[in-house]
């Protein structure tokens, strides 16, 4: 075991506060590996609600991260975006200097199984390949849509997921992609995607958004959802990707909700939807999200970026002040 102190992990410690702790490693077993960071991100979304102690009591268990160490609401060292260079008991799995993603908290270093790592593409870029975990929740998404060529959709929230959901449909032959945000600050990054923006109020009077064969939600604002309800057609499904956290959310379940026979469906990337799951699991999809980080347009996506050593600092800002113009925040080992 390396001497305590000589690597260090992000721990929160109370509502919106965190702070760099000592962690001593384990010398890696037969089946395990050490891999030394190089970047980690910031998962806006979720860690903003853990920073501040938003999970729901009755969801502790559900949102666990992999690698998580202590209990909600704090301390707990949570985070799944970590990438690196396999140092030690890689040459046993072929991993020996491999770069590799690893659902693992913001750590110097760390020791874990080697099942748990999956190598990163020559042609994707370490600082890039931050975006993976973002990647796998748009395919999950899109998976839960089902969607078809030719079909009419809409995106609703510009954030990482969002644009990466919405990419990954405008690739779809034939299909008509609208992506819907109210922040203009978000247009020169959907641009770079090959994709146009559309305030919310532009979309409600819009007459070709209406009737739409599908519908993804991921603002994290309850205004969100009840426009995506809106803009479905009959028998479309709308999936919901936002998680609220401890915040009331009201759904708008009246008016032409029945009458149109939508399906309101939940997504989350901590199950693969049961028509795949006999085929997939979370290795071979977390493979396919990395190999789809290859476009050099995804960098637009990460909008900032931070040393290791100042993560308790960038952590209260990208999740308070900063948040609105926040997309993927990547740190720096």
């Amino acid at each position: 075991m390396s001497t305590a102190g000589s690597e260090q992990a992000f721990w929160v410690t109370g509502p919106g506060t965190g702070a760099l702790r000592p962690e001593a490693l384990a010398e890696p077993g037969p089946d395990a590996v050490r891999v030394r960071t190089q970047f980690s991100a910031i998962s806006r979304g979720t860690e903003s609600l853990v920073f501040h102690g938003r999970v729901p009591e009755s969801q502790y268990q559900a949102m666990r991260a992999p690698f998580q160490a202590g209990e909600f609401p704090w301390p707990v060292k949570y985070g799944y975006i970590s990438v690196g260079t396999v140092e030690a008991g890689g040459a046993a799995h072929g991993l020996d200097g491999q770069r590799v993603f690893c659902l693992y908290p913001h750590q110097s270093a760390y020791t874990v199984p080697a099942a748990a790592v999956v190598p990163i593409p020559d042609a994707v870029p370490s600082g890039r390949a931050v975006l993976a975990a973002n990647m796998e929740t748009a395919i999950n998404a899109v998976w839960d849509l089902q969607p078809g060529p030719g079909d009419r959709l809409a995106v609703i929230g510009a954030g990482v997921v969002g644009l990466l959901v919405a990419g990954l449909l405008r690739a779809i032959p034939g299909t008509e992609v609208t992506l819907i945000d109210p922040n203009p600050a978000r247009e020169p990054v959907a641009a770079a995607l090959g994709l146009s923006l559309c305030t919310p109020e532009a979309a409600r009077g819009n007459p070709e958004l209406q009737g739409l064969d599908g519908v993804v939600h991921a603002s994290g604002n309850p205004a969100g959802l009840a426009q995506a309800l809106a803009l479905a057609g009959v028998e479309a499904r709308v999936v919901e990707m936002s998680w609220y956290g401890d915040q009331p959310v009201p759904a708008p379940l009246g008016e032409a909700f029945h009458s149109r026979r939508l399906t309101l469906r939940s997504s989350q990337v901590g199950r693969i939807p049961p028509e795949r799951a006999a085929r997939w699991d979370y290795r071979r999809r977390l493979a396919l999200a990395l190999s789809l980080l290859a476009d050099p347009a995804l960098d637009a996506l990460i909008t900032g970026e931070d040393a290791f050593a100042d993560l308790p600092a960038a952590m209260a800002r990208v999740t308070g002040p900063e948040a609105a113009r926040t997309l993927c925040h990547r740190i720096r080992y």
